[in-house]
């Protein structure tokens, strides 16, 4: 294994004319989300890694308005505060929420969040903005006149955020929303793992239209990361047992090759030529460096050819 690159090679997103690094480093973790990552970092921690990552090698961030209600942002605001502002070259993500208490996910509601992401970050326009779990509402009101699609391609007409993007889970709306042509970059997650592939459908599509792909929660919430022996969640809810079963025989392919199954799981969406960037939630600064190890871990062809068949059954994905 050796030593972590001084950089990265960037990669253009889609037709954006944005160029950024293969890893993408999650903002969730860094606000503190211990409903989803089942433990608390404190705001100084969240400050320090936003400012490592700011200063390291991978030039990508990703965040939304509604991790942990802004306090994500909050963090990334301030680092960014104590570097003068985003670094040169550097590209930062952030997204549009439904209103957490309500459910509203009008119009109104996407131009407050955004203008409320801009006051946490300290920023005059968003570089990508993404509309944020589309799933929560339908498409009919997702793409109704003054609805939040059309608020979004406002906020970009109007120099509020440079580039649209969508975001989801489920591939069939996340489909429907690629076909309307508004949108230059897709966020799936939790879909194309060594364990779930339901979005290799969807991520063709996304690159036949033009449109960027970044592909989130590779290690499918931990469980890839953590060792099923620690994990036993996929996807933020209990892995259903063929799922566990899978996972433990990939644990044991990887230890036979003597690779992290961590890397692996990070390294089957790395490698993929369809997939412009991975999306990796880093809550400690030292975990920057952890994962660049992880990216360029030498895994032989041995072990993917191993890994393959052990993916679940198509039933089991997440879809």
């Amino acid at each position: 294994m050796s030593a972590p690159t001084g950089a990265l090679s960037r990669r253009p997103l889609g037709r954006t004319g944005l160029q950024v690094t293969p890893v993408c480093v999650g903002g969730g973790p860094l606000g503190s989300m211990p409903e989803n990552f089942g433990y608390d970092v404190p705001a100084e921690r969240g400050i320090a890694t936003a400012r490592r990552v700011l200063d390291g090698p991978i030039n990508f961030l990703d965040t939304a308005a509604g991790y942990s209600d802004g306090e994500s942002e909050r963090r990334i605001g301030a680092a960014l505060a104590e570097a003068g502002g985003l670094p040169p070259g550097f590209v930062l993500a952030t997204k549009v929420d439904r209103d957490a208490s309500t459910g509203d996910f009008s119009g109104d509601q996407v131009r407050r969040s955004a203008e409320g992401s801009l006051a946490r970050l300290g920023l005059d326009t968003i570089q990508l903005l993404y509309l944020h779990d589309p799933e929560h509402i339908s498409f009919d009101e997702g793409m109704a006149p003054g609805g939040p699609v059309e608020a979004l391609l406002k906020l970009r007409d109007e120099g509020v955020a440079q580039h649209i993007g969508v975001a989801g889970g489920p591939v069939a709306l996340m489909s429907q929303y690629l076909k309307t042509g508004a949108f230059e970059a897709l966020i799936t997650h939790n879909r194309w793992t060594l364990v779930d592939r339901s979005a290799g459908d969807l991520i063709d599509e996304a690159v036949d239209l033009g449109i960027g792909v970044v592909n989130g929660a590779p290690f499918g919430g931990g469980i890839l990361a953590k060792g099923s022996a620690t994990c036993t969640d996929y996807a933020y809810h209990s892995a259903h047992p063929e799922i566990l079963q899978r996972v433990r025989a990939m644990e044991a392919a990887c230890r036979d090759h003597d690779v992290p199954i961590a890397a692996a799981a990070l390294q089957f969406s790395t490698r993929d030529p369809r997939i412009t960037s991975t999306i990796v939630g880093i809550s400690r600064p030292e975990r920057v460096d952890e994962t660049l190890r992880l990216a360029e871990w030498t895994i032989p062809d041995a072990l993917w050819d191993a890994l393959g068949p052990l993916a679940a059954p198509s039933e089991l994905w997440q879809w």
